[in-house]
């Protein structure tokens, strides 16, 4: 006979959309045979629900390996509660990211198996990576001036956006100006930042000259500080940055040439 493993369910929603939970609860419950065509499906898999004529995308993450279903179960938050909890205080924090509908957790007695986070969909016109790969971008240098403000209103509000990178900031134009909201939100630390952890925070988004010295610049006219210090600080985080990541990169390609 097959071993019968009891699985607990919980859902989380949020207090002022407390009537969609049985619709929410049931999408994910038929999220996998569900009909909607993904809009995202590699490492985490997200598809698109509308409720009350709001889009939101539900996103669900990979089932852990062994190790970590052990941790998420008993010593630490899932990717998908942090994803909703940090969404919750950075709104709180007047941080612009997409609304936090909901979030789900399924696990045994032992271990912890599925996790989904539902938020709001933005209708976002492009991504800082837009910037990077088209040099000839509408407005991009005005984009970089004001991205470098929002970034500053997140460190003065003692946010630390850990996964501060190209694709994790989507940038909507209205009425001349530009929104920026930050996604993939559950890695964040919360406190006081030092100016070297600040300007470090920059290192992942790019490599491009031209975009660093136009960050580094408005930067530096926010915090008070000389101009070229500020650039000297972060080249040199964005080319630490760099290095690592390369680094890390070889000893992918050699650990997979090894198990072949």
């Amino acid at each position: 006979m097959p071993l019968l493993v009891s699985m607990a369910r919980k859902i989380i929603v949020h207090p002022e959309y407390s009537h969609l939970k049985d619709s929410v609860a049931s999408a994910l419950l038929h999220f996998k045979e569900s009909n909607t065509q993904p809009i995202w499906a590699e490492r985490n898999t997200i598809k698109v629900e509308t409720w009350e004529h709001t889009p939101y995308a539900i996103k669900s993450f990979r089932i852990p390996h062994l190790f970590n279903q052990l941790m998420y179960r008993f010593f630490r938050k899932s990717k998908a509660r942090r994803s909703y909890e940090y969404s919750v205080q950075l709104k709180e924090l007047g941080i612009q990211t997409p609304f936090p509908l909901a979030y789900a957790e399924q696990t045994t007695s032992f271990l912890f198996k599925e996790s989904y986070y539902v938020s709001e969909l933005i209708d976002n016109d492009a991504t800082y990576r837009d910037l990077i790969h088209d040099t000839n971008f509408p407005d991009r240098t005005e984009i970089l001036k004001q991205f470098t403000r929002f970034t500053y209103k997140m460190h003065e509000a003692g946010v630390h956006f850990l996964d501060h990178s190209p694709g994790n900031t989507l940038i909507k134009k209205v009425d001349g100006q530009y929104d920026f909201y930050i996604v993939d939100v559950n890695r964040m630390q919360f406190g006081v930042m030092d100016l070297a952890t600040r300007i470090s925070n920059f290192s992942r988004l790019t490599k491009e000259e031209d975009m660093i010295l136009i960050m580094a610049s408005e930067y530096a006219k926010l915090v008070g500080e000389d101009a070229s210090k500020i650039q000297e600080m972060m080249v040199a985080a964005v080319a630490s940055f760099q290095k690592k990541f390369t680094r890390r990169r070889e000893l992918k390609k050699q650990i997979k040439f090894w198990k072949k």
